[in-house]
Parts: C-alpha cells; structure tokens; sequence
C-alpha cells in the first residue's frame, strides 16, 4: 500500500531570499538534523542571465532502524538524490527527491516548494508532499512502513526548526536584507534569445516558462491549509494527522457537490476512525447524504420544538467548564420520558436531539473565538436522580438506541465528557442495556461520581468552577433548565395521530421527496455493473401529473441544472435508449414497478411534468427552460419515490406477484402491457 504524505502551507515571516541563504546552510551537513550524514553535488548548471540555478544532490541519510533490520539489509545508510531549481526571478525553489538505495523494492517521492506568500511578498511559503511505495523488503515490509514514515514525519518537524536557526543565525551576524535578483543591463533580452536558439543549453530554464505542477498548486492559496491556522483554530495535529486533513479536505473540494464542511467537522471524523483516512471518508460521505436527506444544516433555522417539549423537556445549556466548553445539563431521572413519547412521538424528540447537537458544534465556535483557543466539543452533566423503572420502558430504550446510533454516526467527537451524578441503584440496568451500543472512545469520556459527594474534590469541582455549579446540586449557580415533570395523558397523541407519526418516520427513512417543474424534470441514476439485476421502484404522485420514463446509456451522465441528468446534447437511440414506454401518473397515485436489466451502464429513471393535450412534450429542456421554471410561480409536481436494485435470482417482485396482489383497490395500468421492443420484461402497479 502506497503511504501518502501532504503538508500544511509553512509560513516563514522572510523575505524568499533570506530564506534562501538559510536553506542554502544546510548543506553539506546539518548538525541540526542527526539523520543527515552529508551530501556532496553531482551536477550545477546556471541559465545564461543567471536567473536559474539548479543543482542535483547526493544525500546521505543514516538508516535509523533496529540493529537485526540493518544487518539483514546490509547497510548503514541510504541515498537520495535530491535536485534543487530555485529561480530567482519568479523567486520559488522546487525540490525533487528520490531514493537510490533498494530502489527496486522501496519507492520514495518527495516534493517541496518554496514560494512566495500570495499576500505578502515579504513573507515566504513552504510545502511537501511525499510518496512511500515498499513493495518487497525481505518480509519486514510492515517494519519499515512504521519505521519509515516516523523518521519522516520526525524530520518534517525538525525542518522548519533548522531553517529559523538559520534564519536567527544570519540575523545575529547582521544579515537581514539580501537584495533581490536583477537581470544584469542589457543581457535579459540576450539570454532569452539565447534560449529560444539554443534549446538544449539548459534544462533548468523550463521552470520560468513551464511552472510544475507543484508551484500551479501553491498559487491557488484558496484551497491551502496554513499551519498556523490549523495550531490556532484546530489544536495541535501532527505532521501525518495534519496530512490526513489535507488529503480528505482535497478530495471533497474536487469530488463532492455541494457545501464543504468545516475543517472542524472534518478533523471530527478523522479522529474517530483514528486518522484513518478511507475508513473516515466513507463515514463522513454517509453523513453529509444524511444530513442533505434530513436537511439537517437549515435544522435550527427551521425547527421549532412544540410548546409540550419545551415545558418537560429536562435539559439546556448552562455556560461551560473550566476547559472552556460549553456544557449541556439534562436531568434525565426527573423527565418523564414515556410520556414524552407518546405526547410527541419519537421523530419530535430525534429532531430536538439533533438540534442540540447542531446548537453544540455553534457555541464550540463561539467558545473557540471567545477563549481563543481551539474547542471543538461540549461536554454534558447527566442528574440522574429520580431515574425509576419507568425509564426503562421497552419503546422509550429502543428509541434512545436509535438517537444514540444517529449521534455517534453524524456527530462523532463532539462528547468531550459526560459527568454523571446521582445515580440510582436502576442505573447499572440503564447502563447494561445502553452500553454494548456506544463505541469505546465515547464510554472513556464518561466519568460517574458514586454517592452524594460529589462536591467534594474529585467530583465536579475538577470540571467546572464553583460559581457555576447548578443550584438544583447545591451549587450557586441560578440554573433554567426546566425541571421536568409527568406529562398528563390528557396530552397523549391518539392511537391514530401516533400511527400517523410512525408512518412519516418510516417514510422519511426510506422515501425521497422530489418536485417536478415545467422544463425540469426529475431524474434518478441507477448503475448497473452486470447484466442481469432488477430495477424496482416504488413512487406515490402527492400533487400534479407527472409521465414516469426510465433510459439506458453506457455514458457517465453530469449533473446540469437543477441536477438534470440527460445532457441537452445527447441524442436518443445514439447517446442514450428509452427502455420503459412513457407511463402517465396521475395525482394521488401510487406506482409500483420493476424491470429487468439486459446490459450493464447507467439507467435513468425520469419524472417529468405532464403536458396537457395538444402541446409537445420535450424530454431534453435547455438551459433557459430550466431556469425560467426555477424562477417562474408556475404549477408544480410533488412525489415521493423510492428504487432499489436487486439480484434477478433474488427478485421475488415479477410481473406475475405483481399481478397476483390486484384487488378492488388496486389494477394494473394499460400503459405498462407494452414493453420497449421486447428488450425487457416489467411491470407497474397503479393503485388510486
């Protein structure tokens, strides 16, 4: 496996040439820096106005590595060659390293880069990256790795250290002003005709007109990470943690559509799958589908808990500890927990859940600025006093698993601690039940003070000042937190309202809400790597006239406006193949269908608003159409829809079942009899 390294931006407040004289002491040895035997030059060639300079290195490294390692390897040292073209007159160097020991069974790539600060040409800027490929290494392949890339990343840091040695060095004998390169007179315009004649006098004259890779990357500073940001806003990381952050933080910005989470948010999920960067972006790219389906990031514009929560709901926000983060209080033994449920249902309460937690990441901003050191988690003071058997109604644990479950997957890290007081002699059943479904990092977090002293040195003294104790625990702090109370049962949802309630849960969990305009139809992308698999969908029409289509095309398609699938230039029957006859849904429906694929690619099923008669329907709306759809008050079309896709072998929904389940509610729709030139089998249940 190929081991990754990227820094953050590294700013020396210097201007580029001092930096440069510094860089320039490290050789041929570095004191500083014990690993680094000695280098010597190989090659040094200069461009004819004198402008670049490139010199090609021969650098010997110490093998910091066990005695046994060294032996089996045979040597004490390995080589890198390293080539240096610093240009004076762009002012960057860039530096290109690799190794020629066991080059055929350790690759190592490394760049770096010297520019200066796109904001202040005073200042310069300074980043790696590096590669380690160890394909073979006598069966200590996993040693090496380890040894390897903790030498590496001890040397990052030990870097930046030699070069303001350096620096203060030169500034002590009195050196703090190098001037800067200037072509001598008259002979910039000779050395440029001499380039363009001569075009194998230099190789080092391709960086002033050719810029590398490296140096393109450095000037788009917008997607940089500065290590003095992240020190600052995000805490001490280190160099691989902070390449970690980068590397996620990179991939979001070129693949995902959308809003970029904050860095904090990112650095969450990293951390809880310990800067395990796949195992973290499959976590975070779960989340942010959950959050867009919820609509989770306009929860505490939108959410308004009901008046009945707001009264028996045990818990708020009360200041923050003495580490400066905000602290939540919910005193759980004293709310009335079934009678919440059945008062407001479940959903109601995962809703506030989530606003809390949405509220908490806010005020760890607004803690990070106050203090002005990083905060990125709350912790919670738990009262269980009055925690009774009725807290452990089956339906109100089952729930509180779900939201536990919710939390840890979108809100992973955002517990810095939960103080736990007064609790019963119940609790230890409550914690048994709970327990196997909170992950360990989360369980370290909770400390549980025993007994009624928890005043005394040990208890809650040692997490938040005495002044800001709650009163209700004997403290002098005024708390608001509401007390809790039972809910009276005249409150109770009915048996209809709370099945009602139930079946949007359900809904919100498994269908997705669309609306269809005038021009802009809604479209769906199914892929399918074999041949034969099952489509199946399931859609109920809330509002308006929509004509259901599904498509084939072998083509990746893009996203247009509004998420439109079908690009404006594709052809059908070249660019893409309709397999499904149009089938017009009216409002109040609901559609049951499936079909059974023939090749792999890409299916599209379409929902389009239902021209009325007389009018020519275009499945391919322009630009302009969309636009004056999306802006124009004109009728639109509501449904709600959910597709699966399914193994043909385990496919139990043919078109016969389908046929088999009619009854006086339900007919099978005339529309579907046709198939798509026998190209396919399917069916579509319609039910009014």
């Amino acid at each position: 496996m190929v081991q990754k390294y990227q820094s953050p931006v590294r700013v020396y407040k210097y201007p580029f040439e001092l930096v440069m004289a510094a860089y320039e002491k490290r050789f041929p040895t570095c004191p500083q820096i014990p690993v680094f035997l000695g280098s010597e030059v190989l090659r040094e060639s200069r461009s004819p106005d004198g402008a670049v300079h490139v010199v090609e290195r021969s650098c010997r490294l110490r093998v910091d590595a066990p005695r046994l390692l060294r032996k089996i390897a045979g040597v004490e040292h390995v080589v890198f060659v390293q080539r240096n073209v610093l240009n004076w007159k762009e002012r960057t160097l860039l530096i290109e390293a690799h190794n020629e020991t066991f080059a055929s069974r350790v690759v190592v790539h490394e760049n770096c880069s010297y520019t200066v600060h796109p904001e202040n040409e005073d200042w310069t800027c300074f980043e790696q990256s590096a590669s380690l490929d160890i394909r073979s290494f006598f069966g200590f392949e996993n040693a090496l790795e380890k040894i390897a890339m903790k030498q590496y990343t001890a040397n990052i840091k030990r870097g930046k250290e030699v070069i303001e040695h350096y620096l203060n060095e030169l500034t002590s004998q009195g050196t703090s002003h190098i001037p800067r390169w200037t072509p001598a007179l008259g002979r910039e315009e000779d050395a440029c005709g001499q380039a363009g004649q001569d075009p194998g006098s230099l190789e080092a004259d391709r960086p002033s007109s050719a810029p590398c890779p490296a140096l393109e990357m450095v000037s788009s500073d917008g997607d940089k990470l500065d290590a003095d940001y992240i020190e600052r806003c995000l805490g001490h990381l280190t160099p691989m943690q902070e390449s970690c952050l980068i590397q996620l933080r990179r991939w979001l910005q070129e693949t995902h559509k959308g809003k970029i989470p904050k860095d904090e948010h990112i650095l969450r999920f990293l951390r809880a799958r310990d800067f395990h960067v796949d195992k973290a972006r499959e976590m975070l790219c779960q989340s942010l589908s959950w959050r867009k389906q919820q609509q989770v990031d306009l929860l505490l514009q939108t959410w308004r808990p009901p008046a009945l929560l707001e009264e028996f709901y045990a818990g708020g926000w009360h200041y923050q500890d003495t580490d400066g983060r905000p602290l939540y209080i919910l005193r759980l033994g004293q709310m009335d927990t079934k009678g919440l449920m059945k008062a407001v249902g479940e959903e109601a309460l995962l809703r506030h859940v989530l606003s809390v937690n949405e509220e908490g990441q806010k005020r760890c901003e607004g803690n990070t600025k106050q203090f002005g050191r990083p905060i990125s988690s709350w912790t919670c003071l738990l009262d269980l006093e009055g925690l009774n058997m009725r807290h452990l109604w089956r339906p109100g644990v089952k729930a509180l698993l779900r939201m536990i479950e919710v939390v840890q997957d979108n809100y992973p890290e955002t517990l810095g601690r939960l103080l736990i007081v007064r609790a019963p002699r119940v609790f230890p059943v409550l914690w048994t039940l709970i327990s196997p479904f909170i992950n360990e990092n989360t369980r370290q977090k909770f400390l549980i003070c025993s007994g009624s002293n928890y005043l005394g040195p040990g208890g809650l003294v040692d997490y938040l000042d005495k002044d800001l104790i709650p009163d209700f625990l004997g403290g002098e702090s005024v708390c608001n937190v509401p007390e809790g109370g039972l809910v009276p049962k005249s409150l109770y949802l009915t048996e209809e309202e709370q099945e009602r309630a139930d079946q949007l849960r359900q809904w919100s969990e498994t269908y997705h809400s669309a609306s269809v305009l005038r021009g802009a139809p809604h479209e769906v992308a199914v892929e399918i790597l074999e041949g034969e698999s099952v489509i199946t969908w399931d859609f109920d029409i809330l509002r308006g006239d929509v004509v259901f289509s599904l498509y084939h095309t072998r083509q990746t398609p893009k996203p247009g406006p509004r998420e439109q699938l079908i690009d404006r230039g594709w052809v059908l029957g070249r660019d893409y193949s309709r397999v499904e006859a149009p089938l017009v849904c009216r409002e109040g429906e609901s559609i049951q269908g499936s079909h059974v694929t023939r090749w792999p690619g890409v299916y599209l099923l379409q929902w389009q608003m239902h021209s009325p008669p007389g009018s020519v329907a275009c499945s391919l709306p322009g630009v302009d159409d969309v636009l004056t759809a999306l802006h124009s008050p004109g009728p639109k079309c509501k449904l709600l829809y959910y597709c699966e896709v399914l193994a043909s072998e385990d496919f139990r929904g043919s078109m016969s079942s389908l046929e088999s389940c009619t009854s006086g509610f339900s007919q099978l729709s005339a529309a579907t009899s046709a198939s798509s030139s026998g190209q396919s089998h399917s069916s579509s249940l319609v039910s009014r």
